[in-house]
């Protein structure tokens, strides 16, 4: 299975005061720090690399997570410095860690869908990224994403009314997409999403269930509820 960087740099606005002293991973969910539950889902999908890209708070990441022995992966960490470099920049800056393609998670997203099929449909596609995607109708979030003919069609900022799904939160990605960006630079992740969609470089893969997050306090609500079930159906 191809590493798995997660982007874990984010200064965590919207969950003030939770956040003002700790990062947003480090935040309990269910009785736990937020990136315990991550990295037990990583594993039990078969990842054995992950790669932390972090910002604010970074240390104490690497404090509670260590080299990874204790969820049964190896961990590395690549840290921003300052200033931030925002999502691609921050992925730009892990490149040498994480190999030729890897696996791109969001630090606030809990995804249960099949890694491994993912990969394949990467594979599959002979792009130079791919895109989870879920049809959303507007649910959670507004849609952002059109997925015609295994193509994903991507405007964030500008959302066509034909949009009918929008960004699962998982994706992979050839570093070669990264090299006409500039080092030690702030880019946003959804810019270099945008500027593949339009190139039809950007392949795209359905998933069926639900993501979860904690980049809110509704999310966080959520998710607690279904990690807290998901224990108790075990």
């Amino acid at each position: 299975m191809l590493p798995v960087a997660i982007l874990a740099g984010g200064l965590g606005s919207r969950l003030h005061p939770l956040t003002e002293r700790i990062p947003k991973s480090l935040v309990a969910v269910a009785g736990r720090p937020f990136i315990v539950h991550q990295l037990e889902l990583l594993r039990g999908a078969g990842i054995r690399r992950v790669v932390l890209c972090v910002g604010r708070f970074g240390e104490q990441i690497q404090a509670a997570v260590g080299e990874g022995r204790g969820f049964g992966l190896e961990v590395e960490y690549s840290f921003d410095g300052t200033p931030l470099l925002g999502t691609g920049g921050a992925l730009k800056r892990a490149v040498p860690l994480l190999g030729e393609e890897f696996f791109v998670l969001y630090g606030d997203a809990y995804l249960p869908c099949q890694f491994g099929a993912v990969q394949r449909a990467y594979e599959r596609s002979q792009l130079p990224a791919l895109m989870t995607v879920l049809r959303n109708e507007d649910r959670w979030g507004r849609s952002n994403v059109a997925l015609q003919h295994g193509l994903v069609e991507y405007d964030k900022d500008h959302p066509r009314g034909d949009f009918r799904y929008i960004d699962f939160g998982l994706s992979v990605l050839s570093a070669e997409v990264l090299s006409p960006y500039p080092a030690n630079t702030a880019i946003d992740l959804a810019l270099i999403w945008r500027e593949l969609s339009r190139a039809g470089r950007l392949a795209g893969f359905e998933v069926a269930e639900r993501f979860y997050e904690i980049g809110s306090r509704q999310g966080i609500t959520d998710t607690e509820v279904f990690l807290t079930q998901r224990s108790m159906s075990r």
